[in-house]
């Protein structure tokens, strides 16, 4: 799709972005083009600043909702949010959401195929940071004739991603809602990144990142179930599983092949997540989370806040252990103590990290409000 014509309003539903001009990234390194795969929802008005842009956790994509793309009715990553008379509605709003550079799943990433060897770029794809993801959906939303965001939000790394947008582009966005991830990544969230890294690396089927075929199934699947550990809660897991076991037959109450349905729902979500993605760009985009630092080259935090020129909104969860509410309660305080406009809400859940993918009844009319319209 082109930019809109001057006056007329214009309609998209996603595709993908192929742009020849080098994207150059922060690590200084070089790609001789880019591509962005894309989905949309409502249409841009003529003034081109009535759009919002959502951008996508760690293992998502462009597949917010259905209706924005070729996928048609399949329901999206967050369809509770996205809809008529839902939080984001596309009624009155034109809603953008893309896959990430590092993704796989229509971006340029490292299991892409290297033009210069016809083998996946692996290690040889550049170093990407969040910043480098701002960039490239700033160019998309050029590409689009966006003049202006309603709002930009995101939870996870796509809060990450929403702290670099907001500093990079200052005024771009009117209101940004950042989710459950702040300015930087604590050393805490580095961790279990490293850790999930390390079972990746140390499967045979890695071969340095330069596999042909399936790759490092079981790494990829042990480091997804490490991270599902850190999104959810205790409390879930004791009401969800308790200690029940696959078989309930006491004579099989020692059995270590007896799996408690703990672990059976663990080992379910790695296999989940090996038939659908691949093991390079989860290295790559776990390590742009932990590279994640908004004061980066911008003389500290506060140099690089002070650029903010929106209406933020940032969102804690009241159990998430990865990325505690503190975290966003304390970005929401420094923005107030230097005279930014921005409110802390907290969502109340038993869901931990994930809940910003599953309580709508409570993020849809934040969002809304932010929008400045009321959800029914």
């Amino acid at each position: 799709m082109k930019p809109h014509s001057e006056g007329h309003p214009a309609r998209s539903t996603g595709g993908t972005l192929i742009q020849d001009a080098p994207f150059a990234f922060e690590c200084g390194a070089t790609l001789p083009g880019l591509r962005i795969a894309y989905e949309t929802w409502g249409g841009l008005n003529a003034a081109g600043d009535n759009a919002v842009l959502v951008i996508h956790a760690l293992t998502g994509d462009a597949h917010a909702a259905s209706g924005g793309g070729p996928e048609g009715a399949r329901p999206g990553w967050w369809e509770g949010l996205i809809g008529p008379g839902k939080g984001l509605d596309p009624a009155t709003h034109f809603i953008v959401c893309a896959n990430l550079v590092g993704g796989c799943y229509g971006t340029a990433g490292p299991s892409d195929l290297n033009p210069a060897t016809g083998k996946p770029y692996g290690p040889d794809f550049p170093v990407v940071t969040t910043r480098d993801m701002a960039r490239a959906q700033k160019i998309l939303l050029d590409h689009l004739g966006v003049r202006g965001l309603a709002l930009i939000l995101g939870g996870s790394l796509g809060a990450m991603v929403t702290w670099e947008f907001i500093v990079e582009y200052p005024g771009f966005a009117r209101a940004a809602v950042p989710m459950a991830g702040g300015p930087s990544t604590s050393p805490w969230a580095v961790a279990f990144d490293a850790v999930a890294r390390q079972a990746i690396l140390g499967d045979p089927g890695w071969e340095g990142g330069r596999y042909v075929g399936p790759g490092p199934v079981n790494g990829l699947a042990l480091a997804r179930q490490l991270a599902m550990t850190t999104y959810r809660t205790d409390r879930l897991f004791q009401s969800r599983f308790g200690r029940d076991r696959e078989d309930a037959d006491p004579a099989r109450s020692l059995d270590p092949e007896n799996l408690f349905q703990v672990e059976r729902y663990l080992r379910h979500q790695g296999e989940k997540l090996v038939n659908r993605f691949d093991a390079r760009t989860y290295l790559a985009l776990t390590t742009a989370m932990d590279l994640h630092e908004v004061a980066r080259g911008r003389g500290g935090i506060e140099a690089a806040l002070s650029a903010i020129d929106a209406k933020v909104l940032c969102v804690g969860i009241d159990t998430d252990a990865l990325f505690p509410a503190r975290e966003m309660r304390e970005a929401a305080a420094l923005l107030l103590d230097m005279g930014k406009n921005a409110t802390y809400a907290e969502i109340a859940s038993p869901f931990g990290h994930d809940a910003f993918l599953v309580e709508y009844d409570q993020l849809g009319p934040l969002v809304a409000a932010v929008l400045g319209r009321a959800t029914p």
